[in-house]
């Protein structure tokens, strides 16, 4: 036989050059402090230095990571630094890095029990856990009818609710006969838009999305919930799913869950709650208050990719009745068809949710789970509480500016009483200098910046720092103007 030649990567290289790529990573970490937070190339900077095709023959890594150096490092916005405070936090760390380079290692493709029961059942252990870390109600357990999967994100667990409630108000119609009836369906001004694109998909269509407006604390009105739902049944429209935030993207708000349960209930309406950046706060006990009401939920999801050190990325989706979910979703083609899932003994989480292939996600939280455990995060996640609520006593007690929402955990809205114009000019100076990112939302009309503590090694020196720069940056403006 003529001998085939190999292109593959032998043990002996991959054990040198993945060596060298846990120091690059480790140093990395170590000074990711050096490098503007945001960056500062211009669109098609990264693309003009690339080829415009392919290479014929192979490179060396040694190439490859002089171009990772000198062409991709310009052009990354360092998430991981920890004067990031701008959108959410989107944290690592060591014990995530690890467990997802296993992942990889591994290559399973764990969209059946039968394709790796490791997968499967790691996952299902791991998130009975975090049941008990949350104080989740036992009905989202895997002993119970519910259960949890993860996802990539809090935008395919939005959607795989819509999904199912859709069809448990339809009694399961529109899988056959794509007919979605007028389906309404609620949200707050204030909810994520991944909310608005999954009605989108879902066939609902944004006419047919109600939004609520909100209270002083950018909460959901739950009178005018209600009294919305009203108006549509009496317009011969169904009313069939409502989506509560605990923790807005913009402020941090929080709606009113126990309330908006309640209507649910009244009305037969399936109630999902987004906690993506905010629920992991719930794993300290002092916090827990923020998801009081969970208890009423059909469905419930929180991003560890956010908040909880573990990199992105990694959603996990809670259902009451996990057999709503399954129905909605599974389909099952000859191929697919085996003696373990017949037996109905095993979850096959390619049920669960949109795609059929899944990554062996539950390694890295299950790492970082075990490396920390539960007291090393809850210290973490209080100690970024405790420093967002220093800087907002700071913010508080000066004559210049002043806090224009609610800061219950780790987000603190606030501005110049110079007003919009100048807020605006102030984010862009303290951006375009490079040395920490905020980012700004508009309250009532007004532009606002957000400091958003949550990354791995951010500190109360770094908010300190940012706090001084924002001040010394503000009074530098008006001396010019």
């Amino acid at each position: 036989m003529k001998n085939m030649k190999n292109f593959h990567m032998s043990s002996e290289e991959f054990r040198k050059q993945g060596k060298q790529m846990i120091d690059w990573i480790a140093d990395y970490y170590e000074n990711v402090e050096n490098y503007p937070v945001l960056s500062q190339v211009k669109p098609g900077d990264i693309k003009n230095q690339l080829p415009e095709t392919a290479p014929d023959e192979s490179e060396s890594m040694d190439q490859i990571m002089s171009d990772v150096n000198s062409i991709l490092m310009p052009g990354i916005t360092h998430w991981q630094s920890p004067n990031f405070f701008a959108f959410f936090p989107s944290n690592s760390s060591g014990p995530s890095v690890l467990g997802d380079l296993l992942s990889s290692g591994l290559g399973v493709q764990g969209m059946l029990w039968a394709t790796s029961p490791s997968c499967t059942e790691l996952e299902t252990r791991v998130l009975d856990w975090l049941v008990n870390m949350l104080q989740l109600p036992d009905k989202f357990k895997s002993t119970s009818a519910g259960g949890a999967v993860i996802q990539d994100t809090a935008s395919s667990a939005a959607l795989s609710s819509v999904l199912a409630a859709r069809e448990r108000k339809t009694n399961y119609q529109t899988n056959d006969s794509g007919s979605l009836g007028n389906l309404v369906a609620y949200v707050s001004s204030q909810t994520h838009s991944s909310l608005e694109k999954a009605i989108k998909i879902a066939g609902i269509g944004k006419n047919n999305l109600r939004l609520i407006e909100v209270d002083e604390n950018l909460a959901m009105r739950t009178d005018l919930l209600e009294n919305t739902i009203q108006e549509d049944l009496q317009a011969g429209l169904i009313p069939f799913f409502v989506c509560a935030t605990v923790g807005s993207t913009s402020t941090n708000a929080i709606d009113p869950l126990p309330e908006i349960g309640q209507i649910c209930q009244k009305y037969q309406l399936w109630m999902h709650i987004d906690a993506a950046m905010s629920g992991t706060a719930a794993i300290c006990p002092e916090y827990r208050f923020i998801l009081n009401g969970v208890e009423l939920a059909d469905s419930f999801s929180f991003n560890p990719h956010k908040w909880m050190f573990t990199n992105f990325d990694c959603n996990c989706f809670f259902v009451a009745d996990r057999s709503v979910l399954i129905k909605t979703l599974s389909i099952l083609p000859e191929y697919l068809k085996n003696q373990a899932t017949e037996s109905g003994a095993v979850f096959d989480y390619r049920d669960w949710h949109i795609q059929l292939g899944r990554r062996f996600r539950s390694l890295k939280l299950w790492f970082v789970i075990r490396n920390y455990g539960v007291n090393g995060l809850r210290y973490y996640i209080q100690e970024h509480i405790r420093i967002a609520q220093q800087f907002a006593e700071w913010v508080r007690s000066s004559s210049e500016f002043e806090v224009v929402a609610p800061a219950p955990l780790n987000l603190v809205c606030f501005a110049h009483r110079n007003g919009n114009d100048f807020n605006k000019k102030l984010l862009e100076t303290i951006n375009s200098a490079g040395k920490m990112y905020f980012t700004h939302t508009v309250i009532g009309g007004n532009y606002v910046l957000r400091m958003c503590i949550g990354q791995t090694n951010t500190n109360e020196e770094h908010v300190r720092k940012a706090w001084e720069t924002i001040q010394q940056t503000a009074n530098e403006l008006i001396q010019k103007d």
